[in-house]
């Protein structure tokens, strides 16, 4: 899956829709994103994204992430899907 048309998962607001297209960032981010369940072409939905952290819906579970790292995350969003 291309990252193109991808914008971080930060950005996305609650209920909307992306598809995580890639994941960027260094090492340590990156792997532990992936044992978190965020793989390529895996659905995500934002169930929070305000002050403190991102609340995410994920492989049925609810995920709390820190701006730094949703940042790290491209998804696309479904209206562009």
């Amino acid at each position: 899956m291309s990252a193109r048309n991808a914008v971080p998962l930060a950005l996305l607001r609650p209920d909307e829709l992306g598809v995580i297209a890639d994941i960027v960032g260094g090492t340590d981010a990156h792997v532990r994103l992936l044992e978190l369940g965020f793989t390529r072409g895996r659905e995500v939905r934002v169930l929070k994204n305000d002050f403190g952290p991102l609340i995410v819906a994920l492989n049925g579970q609810r995920i709390a992430l820190g701006h730094g790292m949703a940042q790290k995350v491209l998804v696309r969003p479904s209206f562009l899907s």
